[in-house]
């Protein structure tokens, strides 16, 4: 979640889905609630994991239709950008 996803109904549905939102409040909300502000500040290292693997368009247009062959082809994307990393 993001803070454009912060009202008390988005918040709501996550919890009861059992996830724990991890959003700070808006800067003028009339009850602020705690989060994990460390949590939080890791949210954009997806934001750009994502944007990374949307390079592969194979995987981002996802043209084969086999559960297995998108695993697949997500597992391949993933060590290709590790090894990039190193």
């Amino acid at each position: 979640m993001d803070r454009a996803y912060e009202g008390n109904e988005t918040r709501q549905l996550a919890l009861d889905l059992g996830f724990i939102p991890v959003v700070p409040p808006k800067q003028t909300p009339m009850t602020p609630w705690e989060y994990d502000r460390a949590m939080y500040k890791r949210h954009n290292e997806i934001e750009r994991l994502f944007r990374r693997l949307k390079g592969y368009r194979r995987i981002f247009s996802r043209f084969k239709k086999l559960d297995v062959m998108f695993i697949g082809f997500i597992s391949f994307a993933l060590i290709a950008d590790g090894l990039r990393l190193c």
